[in-house]
């Protein structure tokens, strides 16, 4: 396999003192937004509220989010059949694109940096097409764009493309290829030819090249053949509890995961960081906010839980083994339920647990971030987490 090692790979964006990453690092905790692109968002619960998939919604939840400051939003991709996980809600089945949505959202927006998670091996992607379509985006967002490399770990999704599911670690190895061809297009200013394992190019050329070195590359991890991934690769893995969702068990359980993640890193001489999705249940009193969690786990959509939970079952994501079915009825990665006084305090914790930046999900997304940005964003600024 020849992937031409006499062209280096391109300057890492958070190398530039002036680029939007560089801007994201300095922050002590980053924070994000976890747009919800998609219908239901992250909780299969029919309690009321205001949250919908729809572009105008999340667009102005990302111009609310770059408001109040935050460095970035972030958009999932699935691919789900009729009715989505299923119940009453049919969870999921309306969804938007996370790569045009980002296109769209560049236009719109000045400084927040935008993610789009795209599973590079499904279909008709090829790196000379992400090479230049990112390099584009890239230019429209000024260097604010990133990308979330997903390789599928759910078997009914491939299916869909008339393809069948590559074993894990094998998609490590083709992410791998993907993208170091896709940083030497970004790189070179010369026709490109290779022949890989996977894919080929003969006198490739891709323009115009990237603002910052090469746009964002993101992760997200939790087995070690992604750990390799993003040790040689991204800028930020997206990491989850390795104990569950509930806090008092995956604090303690962090800083061993991340330092392992961290490590993988080091070993090709990069600095990694870390993004954590918790998910926040915040109003003015602890009482209050667990009320709130109470309506939201007794309105359950059962059919949508236990669809989803099939769906995990059949997939050999490494990420989310100990994490329970009726977790995901509030959803996200880590539950935070309390006061302002109280969250402020739990994301302080899982700075101190090595999670350098936080994706945050809400269950009614407006008021919801409305009232973060109100009473905990300037507790945050106080515990010196935010500048």
């Amino acid at each position: 396999m020849d992937l031409r090692p006499d062209l280096p790979d391109p300057p890492e964006p958070g190398s530039f003192g002036d680029s939007p990453l560089s801007r994201a690092l300095a922050q002590p905790l980053m924070l994000g937004l976890f747009l919800p692109i998609q219908s239901g968002g992250w909780s299969p619960s029919l309690e009321p509220r205001s949250t919908t998939w729809t572009f105008d919604y999340n667009a102005e939840l990302t111009l609310r989010a770059e408001a109040l400051g935050f460095d970035l939003v972030f958009g999932l991709a699935e691919w789900v059949r009729h009715g989505g996980y299923g119940g009453v809600s049919r969870f999921r089945e309306e969804s938007l694109d996370p790569f045009i949505t980002a296109t769209a959202l560049a236009a719109l927006t000045k400084r927040i940096i935008l993610i789009s998670t795209i599973h590079i091996l499904y279909g008709p992607w090829h790196p000379l097409h992400l090479a230049k379509f990112g390099a584009t985006l890239d230019h429209i967002a000024g260097g604010r764009w990133g990308v979330n490399v997903v390789t599928g770990y759910a078997p009914r999704e491939p299916v869909m493309f008339g393809m069948q599911k590559v074993e894990h670690d094998l998609r490590y190895r083709m992410a791998d290829e993907f993208t170091t061809i896709l940083k030497k297009l970004w790189r070179s200013s010369e026709n490109v030819s290779l022949s890989g394992a996977y894919w080929q190019l003969e006198d490739a050329f891709a323009r115009p090249q990237p603002r910052f070195g090469r746009p964002i590359l993101v992760s997200a991890t939790g087995s070690p053949a992604g750990f390799d991934y993003a040790g040689r690769h991204s800028d930020i893995a997206f990491i989850t509890s390795p104990a569950g969702a509930k806090l008092e068990n995956a604090l303690p359980a962090l800083p061993d995961h991340i330092a392992a993640i961290k490590a993988a890193g080091r070993k090709h001489g990069r600095d990694l960081r870390t993004l954590i999705n918790p998910m926040i249940v915040c109003r003015d009193t602890d009482a209050e906010a667990w009320d709130y969690y109470d309506r939201i786990v007794r309105n359950a959509d059962q059919g949508a839980v236990d669809g989803y939970a099939r769906h995990h079952a059949l997939a050999d994501s490494k990420a989310w083994k100990n994490h329970r079915p009726q977790d995901r009825i509030l959803g996200g990665n880590i539950h935070i339920i309390g006061g302002p006084d109280y969250v402020t305090e739990q994301l302080a914790n899982l700075k101190s647990a090595g999670c350098d930046g936080l994706q945050i999900s809400f269950y009614d997304f407006q008021p919801d971030l409305d009232f973060f940005g109100k009473r905990v964003l300037p507790l945050m600024r106080q515990a010196g987490l935010r500048n």
